[in-house]
């Protein structure tokens, strides 16, 4: 595998803070990061990871080691921390996302509007389409946060069920007219060629002619 910048990462202690923090990364070490526990922090001129906080130490570090062993399973190059260096490697299984990710590359070999409109009923089936089970995973959150107790949670499932009605719910409205004006169109993609040929069997070599029959040929003198 090539040593690309994006390949390597950092995961250690801040001589500083003490934090412990993950640097480097593309946005694939970032989810797997995040799967482990990390928490994404944005700055203007930099973005790293870092545990959540109130951790105890051991606490840290079985989140840093289980990192380290699953970035370094899927071919990252990680530096760390000794107390957090494992040679485990636990088994990566396909993310929900990447299910649906898989839609996109549906859409790509698409060669009629039919196709595309299959796949935009997945998004836009309303009683479970991914765009509906979407709409319904921000309300229960926003159930969640209602009865979590701090001051700030009724204003956070407010702005989930904000979400939900203003920006999920368009979304969904809009590809839905979408996708039944892919219906109604019934016409193959220009740019694009369902491939129907077969391929030919490749061709046979010839049997090579049996030898005559003996005393068939006549000796020359």
């Amino acid at each position: 595998m090539p040593r690309t910048t994006d390949r390597f990462l950092d995961i250690s202690r801040d001589p500083h803070s003490g934090e412990l923090l993950a640097r480097g990364g593309d946005i694939e070490a970032h989810s797997i990061l995040q799967r482990a526990g990390f928490v994404a922090v944005v700055r203007l001129h930099e973005s790293y990871h870092r545990a959540p906080v109130r951790l105890t130490e051991d606490e840290e570090s079985r989140l840093a080691t289980d990192a380290v062993g699953r970035l370094r399973a899927v071919g990252y190059y990680v530096d760390c921390d000794e107390r957090f260096d494992t040679e485990a490697r636990p088994a990566a299984y396909p993310t929900l996302g990447a299910s649906v990710s898989h839609l996109a590359e549906r859409l790509r070999e698409a060669t009629d509007t039919a196709e595309a409109a299959d796949v935009l009923t997945e998004l836009t089936a309303p009683h479970d389409g991914i765009l509906a089970g979407f709409e319904e995973t921000l309300g229960a959150l926003a159930g969640f946060f209602d009865g979590l107790g701090d001051a700030s949670d009724p204003y956070t499932a407010g702005r989930l069920r904000y979400l939900a009605d203003a920006y999920v719910r368009v979304i969904r409205s809009d590809l839905a007219h979408t996708r039944g004006r892919l219906a109604d169109r019934h016409a193959p993609h220009p740019g694009r060629r369902a491939c129907t040929e077969q391929v030919p069997d490749p061709p046979r070599a010839l049997p090579a002619p049996a030898p005559p029959p003996v005393g068939a040929t006549r000796l020359r003198r």
